[in-house]
């Protein structure tokens, strides 16, 4: 067993995987201008490993040896709490952008351990044992896990054997005595372009008839059949203008397969069509808890620049700057407090501590329906500058530099120094970069309904109602009688 230092992580990725960027063959993706970047951002989390004011955090010493602490399987809401001050650390060093590259990948494996335990029981199946085989070999080797769950869909209201072709949804093609064989599309699947092994889960509900695509499974990111299209999103820019995005980039795959084989050992689900659905929402409920924690630093940021921008510009002492200020601080800790509390409230199930469900869906709609009020704050303490201001190369300019320093001084620094906390602030609320947060605030790791719905299934409302009922008996007499008559 050993942890892998960055260097030994990105030589790994030389391994002759598909990957297409911008219409062109990636031959090697460590050394490509944009996916590059977003294998120096994925390495930190090897940095830390071997860091020694990160590594009590980072890395966890027990009866397996010395391995990384995204691996470690939750027993107990301590365990989830250290497992969420990791991601928030990782993403506080990566500028605001998770990682990701292990966080997605073991809130999948936590979740097939719970459901390969249960069909197990259940249906006298053999899951649970490749599980945990998977599982060991991906913490073993340090690995590097992403995890492809969307479907295409098509036309999303058509089931997957409605479509025009059934490869809108990944399936199993063939069987044999070696394995399956799989065709399909996934989207959305982040880290893939620079992740060791790719796991596949369904995305939905599937019915009798739908058989063949109630399949989960592993597959190494250099698979045979496997081309991974990476997003064009995203501009480039100097540190001065662009002060995240220049150093900090994760990459979204359409992920493609076609007959890709996978043996036997890394299947893990093969046409349970009634486990596909709590697969899927067992794994996003790990994963939503992952999402909140990792949102921390960038709800942060928003509280932090928008202060030192009002110290700047001599407004701080303005009510209604305090007021969104106060708001902000609001936003972010009810945040953190939620996230938190979820572990504390966790559910142990085969002994695996589970984020309270209710708990952290509420914490993810907080942090979604209320982002974009955020943003506003921040943006209207800091003002037009964000997108008005002088570039660098006006600031490298002698003669430009002088006229900059002398009209757009501040009250607490240099016009240098004002400009170059502007362009923090846009990044994170402006340019291309706060579109791509913004988006992601909105739709990653399920949309805001799905957590309305999951909110809705997962409180006790008998308490509330009962209560209500009780308050009913404060009515007079003849009153009380008729509502108490007609109550079920």
């Amino acid at each position: 067993m050993a942890l892998l230092t960055a260097e030994e992580y990105k030589q790994s990725l030389r391994d002759g995987r598909t990957v297409y960027y911008r219409g062109e063959l990636v031959n090697d993706v460590t050394t490509h201008p944009v996916i590059g970047l977003a294998v120096e951002h994925a390495a930190i989390d090897y940095r830390m490993a071997h860091d020694e004011k990160e590594s009590s955090l980072a890395v966890v010493n027990d009866g397996n040896g010395r391995y990384s602490r995204y691996y470690k399987i939750p027993r107990t809401p301590d365990d989830l709490l250290q497992r969420s001050a990791l991601i928030e650390r990782a993403t506080t060093l990566g500028g605001t952008l998770v990682v990701l590259i292990k966080e997605i990948g073991t809130d999948a494996l936590f979740a097939l351990h719970l459901i390969a335990a249960h069909m197990d029981r259940r249906h006298g199946t053999n899951y649970l044992p490749r599980v945990e085989q998977f599982y060991t070999h991906c913490r073993d080797n340090d690995l590097a896990v992403a995890v492809a769950q969307t479907d295409v869909k098509g036309d999303r209201g058509k089931g997957p054997s409605e479509q025009n072709h059934p490869d809108y949804y990944v399936r199993v093609t063939a069987q044999d005595a070696d394995g399956i064989t799989l065709s399909g599309a996934k989207v959305h699947t982040s880290v893939s372009t620079n992740a060791h092994e790719i796991i596949v889960l369904p995305t939905r509900n599937f019915s009798a008839g739908e058989e063949s695509y109630a399949i989960a499974c592993a597959v190494p990111a250099n698979a045979p059949g496997l081309t991974m299209l990476a997003s064009g999103y995203g501009r480039g820019g100097n540190e001065f203008e662009h002060p995240i995005s220049a150093h900090h980039k994760m990459m979204e795959t359409l992920t493609v397969f076609e007959n890709v084989k996978v043996p036997w050992d890394r299947v893990f689900l093969n046409g349970e069509v009634e486990m596909a659905g709590p697969l899927a929402k067992t794994f996003v409920e790990f994963h939503r808890f992952t999402a909140v924690s990792y949102k921390l630093p960038l709800v942060d940021l928003f509280v932090g620049a928008s202060h030192l921008m009002a110290e700047f510009n001599g407004i701080l002492k303005a009510g209604h700057v305090r007021d969104k200020l106060a708001k902000l601080i609001s936003y972010a800790q009810i945040c953190r407090g939620m996230a938190r509390e979820a572990a504390r409230e966790a559910k142990t199930i085969d002994q695996i501590a589970v984020p309270n469900a209710e708990l952290i869906n509420i914490a993810k709609l907080y942090f979604a329906t209320n982002y974009h009020q955020a943003l506003a704050w921040v943006q209207d303490i800091a003002g037009g500058l964000l997108v008005t201001g002088p570039s660098q190369e006006d600031l490298k300019d002698e003669q430009l530099s002088a006229l900059i320093e002398k009209y757009l001084g501040a009250a607490e620094t240099s016009a240098e120094n004002r400009l170059r906390l502007m362009n923090l602030i846009a990044e994170i609320t402006a340019t291309d970069f706060a579109g791509y947060q913004a988006v992601l605030a909105i739709h990653a790791e399920g949309s805001i309904e799905a957590e309305k719905m999951t909110i809705w299934r997962q409180h006790d409302i008998a308490p509330s109602v009962n209560y209500a009922k009780h308050c009913l008996l404060y009515t007079s007499p003849s009153q009380r009688d008729g509502l108490l008559s007609r109550m079920p």
